[in-house]
């Protein structure tokens, strides 16, 4: 079993986006520029965002952070959105999700310029990843493509199993894993699959994102499988000094033995999620998905 170490590659990542950042700005060019839209204080979404400014921060990018109260009305978050899509100094830009529940998530979503769109969540950029144009991907998947080809995962003929079937991850995981190039023969299950047991342990690469602690045992897993944890669900500890610890949808121990590979939680899919991020700003600021 080889634990597939997400921290390690990001912090490569990041010191390959570093390098090339010096570059720009040595040849002249402009630092790019990401900001965060953040509404409320979910605790989730602030250390996220703290994380993100950090991030830009250690590879040289330029970071705004704006905050809105979580009773801010739907009309004054656009009108800041529209701010945004026409700063020129803003190559891309996020609002952290989840919204107050007063405010309709795909209205936002929506309201981004495409071109700015570095979350890769716009219709625009899902439909084109879709059908195999360039496009700025969802984070978590574009991470977990990442990871699987730096670690010479082989996809090709490869049976895929994608536990989950939301737009951040399930579905867009399902659809990278088909396309030409990667080649990986794909199955999307979720919470009304029939016998999903067996249907998993049939699969060569098993992808878990459906954020249910401790969800895939032993049973569900065939020897010498790749097994890919997207789940980060915060469970109450006594051992650690926030009161709570992150817990994956696999039972790490249990599965683990069977593995040829799989990602720990934390330090797996989450650094890889961050490190996206950054990858679609750079692509954005040097203009190679939209000139």
């Amino acid at each position: 079993m080889q634990l597939i170490d997400g921290k390690k590659v990001a912090s490569e990542i990041k010191l390959e986006i570093k390098k090339e950042v010096e570059q720009i700005v040595k040849n002249g060019g402009k630092a790019p520029h990401l900001a965060a839209v953040l509404v409320g204080h979910d605790g989730g979404s602030e250390s996220y965002v703290a994380y993100k400014i950090k991030d830009c921060e250690e590879v040289g990018f330029k970071s705004s952070l704006i905050r809105f109260e979580d009773d801010v009305a739907e009309e004054e978050l656009l009108a800041k959105i529209d701010e945004l899509n026409n700063d020129p100094d803003v190559d891309g830009f996020i609002v952290q999700l989840p919204l107050p529940g007063h405010i309709p998530e795909n209205r936002i979503i929506e309201a981004i310029d495409h071109k700015k769109d570095v979350d890769g969540f716009h219709p625009v950029n899902v439909g084109r990843m879709v059908i195999g144009l360039p496009a700025f991907l969802s984070a978590t998947p574009y991470g977990i493509m990442e990871l699987l080809k730096r670690y010479s995962i082989p996809t090709s003929g490869k049976k895929c199993v994608v536990i989950g079937r939301s737009q951040i991850v399930g579905r867009p995981m399902s659809v990278l894993l088909s396309q030409k190039g990667v080649d990986g023969t794909v199955t999307v299950a979720h919470s009304r699959t029939k016998n999903l047991e067996s249907l998993c342990a049939e699969a060569d690469i098993l992808i878990a994102a459906l954020g249910s602690p401790g969800f895939v045992k032993a049973n569900m897993v065939k020897e010498g499988a790749v097994v890919i944890d997207v789940g980060t669900t915060r469970v109450p500890s006594t051992e650690t000094k926030s009161g709570f610890r992150l817990k994956g949808d696999v039972v790490f121990d249990e599965v683990s033995p069977k593995c040829s590979f799989i990602t720990p939680v934390p330090g797996g899919v989450g650094p890889m999620t961050r490190v996206s991020l950054l990858q679609n700003t750079l692509l954005a600021a040097k203009k190679e998905i939209y000139s």
